[in-house]
């Protein structure tokens, strides 16, 4: 479902529980773009718990696959590079 700033402005905050009854979450558009999702704090967990898990699964593959280092020189030079 999206809905403008401007409908969220005049409405406020209650919009979102009206329509968070109906749909699993609510774009807010800004100007003409699509700029934010709101949505019920159990889907967010549960969203986050499975980017979580997929961090995780990675980081095994990577230790599974002996593709990391303990060296702090090496580490920070990594991030400087960015």
């Amino acid at each position: 479902m999206t809905v403008s700033a401007n409908e969220v402005k005049k409405r406020g905050v209650s919009l979102f529980g009206e329509l968070l009854e109906k749909w699993d979450e609510v774009i807010i558009n800004f100007r003409g773009e699509k700029k934010y999702v709101v949505m019920d704090i159990e889907r967010y967990k549960e969203l986050r718990a499975l980017e979580l898990d997929r961090a995780y699964t990675e980081v095994m593959e990577d230790i599974k696959n002996e593709d990391y280092h303990t060296d702090i020189a090496k580490h920070l030079k990594e991030i400087a590079d960015v």
